[in-house]
């Protein structure tokens, strides 16, 4: 990923601006504030405002008026305890924005996580970027032959470059004609001055999903972490995965208590129904279970074989 020499102006003269405030700040994500963290090819996320820390949330549940009214440990241990216990609203004191430039057809994904609140860049005002992701080749990949959702064996060869020719040839011949019929260069000037121009609402319609968009994406605490236990899982899309571990860093470095319990009680855990616990505590008392006297379907089975490590019979 490559700024513009603007874009770094940009960013330099907000990293040089400082602010006095009588509000809580936080070091290490003061040091984050502004950077882009690359991501993709072209992508990057950063974090541009933020309110709140560890201690934001302890005040909340306590309804304290100072800070520091406890020790350290007994902060860690009250978060902890709200996140195994799932308490969000003292979570929901704490709120972070970030600028995100990613894929659209990630940004559609992402979108279904309607916790926040979002402004995108606007191509019925602008002209996009002439920026496409191309996948590594490490990165594409067939249909998943058990996961209608997911990925199955790494192309290769000859298929591989076929695919990555096809994805260039299509992203780039759509943008040129997207920028025939717009008529307008990138200073917003004719191209043909004997033509009108096609109106942007309506050129934007011919851009290929792997065109870039840009937005501003603020939420709360605890809708972070729902979207993170989502997306930073190893089973969501790579694409947006990426995303979500490169918010996970900012995470740790603005809420470090919160998200140390967050990674071991949602993000590392997993849930079992009543029917697998029981089936858990008759294995435990020496039974041995199999799937067809557990009650469980097949899927099921396997799952909580995985999850206890064991190969499903």
């Amino acid at each position: 990923m490559a700024l513009t020499d603007a874009q770094q102006q940009e960013i330099d003269a907000a990293r040089s601006a400082a602010h006095a405030t009588r509000r809580p700040t936080v070091p290490a994500l003061e040091d984050m504030l502004f950077t882009a963290t690359p991501v993709l090819d072209h992508g990057f996320v950063r974090v541009v405002d933020y309110m709140g820390d560890d201690a934001a949330i302890v005040q909340a549940a306590r309804v304290s008026y100072g800070r520091g009214t406890r020790a350290v440990t007994e902060d860690r241990g009250l978060i902890r305890y709200l996140m195994r216990h799932r308490h969000s609203t003292p979570f929901e004191m704490c709120e972070i924005k970030y600028h995100v430039k990613l894929p659209i057809f990630v940004a559609r994904q992402w979108i279904r996580h309607r916790t926040a609140n979002v402004n995108e860049y606007s191509a019925r005002y602008s002209i996009l970027d002439r920026e496409f992701y191309i996948p590594a080749p490490e990165n594409l990949a067939a249909q998943s032959s058990m996961n209608r959702q997911g990925r199955g064996a790494v192309l290769e060869g000859a298929e591989a470059a076929r695919v990555l020719d096809l994805l260039r040839e299509d992203a780039t011949r759509n943008y040129d004609h997207y920028v025939e019929m717009l008529n307008e260069d990138e200073q917003g000037d004719p191209i043909d001055p004997g033509r009108q121009g096609l109106a942007r609402e309506l050129g934007r319609m011919n851009l290929t999903l792997n065109a870039y968009t840009q937005w501003y994406w603020k939420t709360d605490l605890h809708n972070l972490f729902h979207f993170l236990s989502l997306r930073a899982d190893a089973h969501a899309q790579y694409e947006i995965r990426v995303y979500a571990e490169a918010m996970m860093q900012s995470a740790e470095a603005w809420v470090p208590i919160a998200t140390a319990a967050f990674r071991d009680y949602r993000l590392g855990a997993v849930t079992l129904s009543a029917q697998m616990l029981g089936i858990l505590r008759r294995m435990l008392a020496g039974e041995a279970v199999d799937q067809a006297a557990s009650g469980l379907s097949k899927r099921e089975w396997r799952e909580l074989m995985e999850t206890l490590g064991r190969a499903a019979a």
